[in-house]
């Protein structure tokens, strides 16, 4: 039974992915796991009221219209082609149709491909950006690779003292002014680790609101300045992601991939309120990799987006 769930990820060097992972990721989906769990689970026939119960709940749990949409009609087609009746049958049906919708999105980053790496961090205030960063760059550590931060957020008042203080619990160089301009900050970010032999620059960013035209070109500024001191680079822009703005977030990941071109995405704080959806939505409307999910506070709660083990938690499945 859910026979994609035994199936062993490819090994990341560094990565640590355990049990106690899964088993918070799954917490933090619980809202949503619990509500599709209590539908599917039961001794229930499949039939029309089934079907608007798992829409209502797939809607309410931010995979939005399109997506809910187009899960309903595979599921459909599955139902009819292998006869089944049951409503826990169901429940492997969905878990099948949501992993051949996500799993394009769980794409690795690569960061030992260049040298240095440049990785320019984008997303709104309040995103968990800066957290990300320093999370990121302890998980890039484990896999051997050698950092170097760049302060690059120099409009949020506190944005540097928080980066700082990852650097130092990171122990890593962190490249900062005291004021100034941030792409100013990364060029000179991005030279020094060019001198120093680094294997990978984090350049923190302003937060942005995607409404703001004119804070969204000074970003783009930054991204061609990036390209002044290394021809190829940056060579990932990732952006941050909080998992509690729902459809707001598909807005965030248009609006920045059509200013920067977006590689990758790191969706946050899926440990509370979560309802974890936004990623089938985006796997629908806008399809970007989605690089890291996290959820929490800890230094290893940022790991690699494993498609099998979101949609296990999602629904509420066991692990094994």
């Amino acid at each position: 039974m859910f026979s994609f769930l035994k199936k062993t990820p490819p090994v990341i060097p560094g990565e640590k992915h355990g049990l106690g992972w899964i088993a918070r990721l799954k917490s933090g989906l619980a809202r949503t796991g619990n509500q599709l769990s209590g539908l599917l689970s039961g001794g229930g026939k499949i039939d029309e009221d089934l079907y608007e119960e798992l829409e209502t709940i797939l809607i309410t749990a931010d995979v939005g219209m399109d997506a809910t949409h187009a899960l309903l009609a595979d599921l459909r087609r599955q139902v009819k082609e292998q006869h089944l009746i049951e409503a826990a049958q169901l429940r492997e049906a969905l878990a099948h149709c949501l992993l051949k919708l996500l799993k394009p999105l769980a794409q690795p980053l690569r960061a030992e491909t260049r040298k240095p790496f440049v990785i320019m961090m984008v997303g709104v205030n309040g995103a968990g950006k800066t957290t990300s960063i320093g999370k990121l760059a302890k998980h890039l550590q484990d896999q051997g690779l050698s950092v170097m931060l760049a302060a690059g957020d120099t409009f949020r008042a506190a944005a540097r003292e928080q980066l700082m203080a990852w650097g130092v619990r990171n122990s890593v160089t962190v490249i900062a002014q005291q004021s100034g301009d941030p792409a100013a900050v990364i060029y000179d970010a991005v030279q020094a680790a060019q001198a120093r032999d680094t294997d990978v620059v984090l350049a923190d960013t302003a937060g942005r609101l995607t409404t703001q035209a004119h804070l969204m070109e000074e970003i783009k500024k930054v991204k061609r300045v990036i390209a002044k001191a290394m021809p190829d680079a940056p060579h990932e822009v990732l952006l941050v992601l909080d998992a509690n703005t729902g459809q707001n977030a598909l807005s965030q990941v248009k609006a920045f991939d059509e200013a920067l071109g977006v590689t990758g995405l790191i969706l946050t704080k899926l440990d509370g309120t979560a309802k974890g959806g936004v990623i089938a939505a985006i796997a629908k409307a806008h399809p970007i990799p989605v690089r890291f999910i996290g959820v929490g506070e800890g230094m290893d709660d940022l790991q690699p987006f494993v498609a099998e083990d979101f949609v296990a938690a999602l629904l509420g499945l066991d692990e094994q």
